[in-house]
C-alpha cells in the first residue's frame, strides 16, 4: 500500500511536473502570437495611415489635374481670340495697305496731270510771247502806214508813191485756258466698328455643354462658369438626343467654365458636346 502510495506521488509529481511544462510552453507561445498580433496590427495601422496619406494625395493630384485642365481650356480659348484679332489685324493691314497704294497711285496721277497743265502753261505762254512779237510788228507796220498817209495828205508831190500792198492777216491768240486739273480725292474709312458688349444672361434654368471629358478622375468641364451664375454644388442633367444620359456637380468654378464630378459608372456615357441643363430644384 504504501508502494503504491509513493507511486502515485511520483505519477501525481510528474504530471504536476508536465503540467507546469506545458503551462509554460502555451504561456511562451501565447506572449509570442500576441507579439506577434501587436507587431501585426502596428503594421496595418501604418498601412492605413499610408492609405490615408495616398487617398490625400491622389484627391490633391485629381484637384491638381482638374486646374489644368481648365488652365488648358483657358488657354486655347485665348489662343483662338488672339488668332482671331491677329486675322483681323492682317485685314485691316490689308486694307490700308491696298488704300496706300491707291494714294500712291493717285498721288502719281496728280503729278502727270500738274507736269502736263505746266507742260500746256508753258506752251500757251510761249504762242503768247509769240502773239505779243507779232502784235508789235502790226503795230510798227501801222505806224509807218500812218506816217506815209500824213505825208501824202501834205501834198508832198516829189514822193513818188509806190504800189502798196497790205495783207490782212487775222491774229488768234489762245488764251491759256485754266486746266482744273483738281480731283477729290474722298477717303472713307467708316469702316463697321464691333461692339463688344456683355453678354446676355441666360436664362433659367442654364444651359450649356460638356467641353472635356475626364475618364480617370471622372470630372467634365462645361462651358458656364461664374459670369453665368454657377456655383459650386449646382447640378446639371446631361442630355443626347433629348434623352437624359446622367447628372454631374459642380465642384469648381471658373470665370468661363466649370469642372464638374460624376458617378464612375457615367464615365463611358458622357461625351464631349452633351448638352448641360441646370437642376432646377
Amino acid at each position: 500500500m504504501d508502494r503504491k502510495g509513493a507511486m502515485m506521488k511520483f505519477v501525481l509529481i510528474g504530471l504536476i511536473i508536465v503540467f507546469f511544462v506545458i503551462s509554460a510552453g502555451l504561456t511562451y507561445l501565447f506572449q509570442n502570437e500576441h507579439a506577434k498580433c501587436l507587431r501585426l496590427q502596428a503594421q496595418v495601422d501604418e498601412l492605413t495611415a499610408r492609405e490615408k496619406i495616398t487617398e490625400g494625395k491622389l484627391e490633391e493630384s485629381k484637384k491638381k489635374v482638374s486646374d489644368l485642365t481648365l488652365q488648358l481650356q483657358e488657354a486655347k480659348d485665348r489662343i483662338v481670340s488672339i488668332t482671331e484679332d491677329l486675322d483681323k489685324e492682317k485685314a485691316a493691314r490689308q486694307d490700308s495697305s491696298r488704300e496706300l497704294d491707291q494714294i500712291k497711285a493717285d498721288i502719281e496721277q496728280q503729278k502727270s496731270s500738274r507736269q502736263d497743265i505746266e507742260n500746256r502753261l508753258t506752251q500757251a505762254q510761249e504762242e503768247g510771247r509769240k502773239l505779243r512779237q507779232r502784235l508789235k510788228e502790226l503795230e510798227q507796220k501801222k505806224s509807218e502806214l500812218e506816217e506815209r498817209l500824213k505825208k501824202l495828205e501834205s501834198g508832198a508831190s516829189d514822193v513818188e508813191l509806190g504800189k502798196v500792198v497790205v495783207n490782212n492777216e487775222s491774229a488768234v491768240q489762245a488764251e491759256p485756258g485754266d486746266a482744273s486739273g483738281d480731283e477729290d480725292m474722298s477717303e472713307e474709312t467708316n469702316g463697321p466698328q464691333e461692339q463688344k458688349g456683355n453678354p446676355a444672361p441666360l436664362a433659367n434654368p442654364l444651359e450649356g455643354k460638356v467641353t472635356v471629358v475626364n475618364k480617370e478622375y471622372n470630372f467634365a468641364v462645361i462651358n458656364l462658369g461664374e459670369k453665368d451664375g454657377v456655383k459650386v454644388g449646382n447640378e446639371f442633367s446631361v442630355t443626347r438626343d433629348g434623352k437624359v444620359i446622367g447628372d454631374i456637380k459642380v465642384e469648381k468654378v471658373h470665370e468661363s467654365m466649370s469642372a464638374a464630378g460624376f458617378a464612375a459608372g457615367l464615365k463611358d456615357l458622357i461625351q464631349e458636346n452633351d448638352l448641360v441643363v441646370q437642376k432646377v430644384e
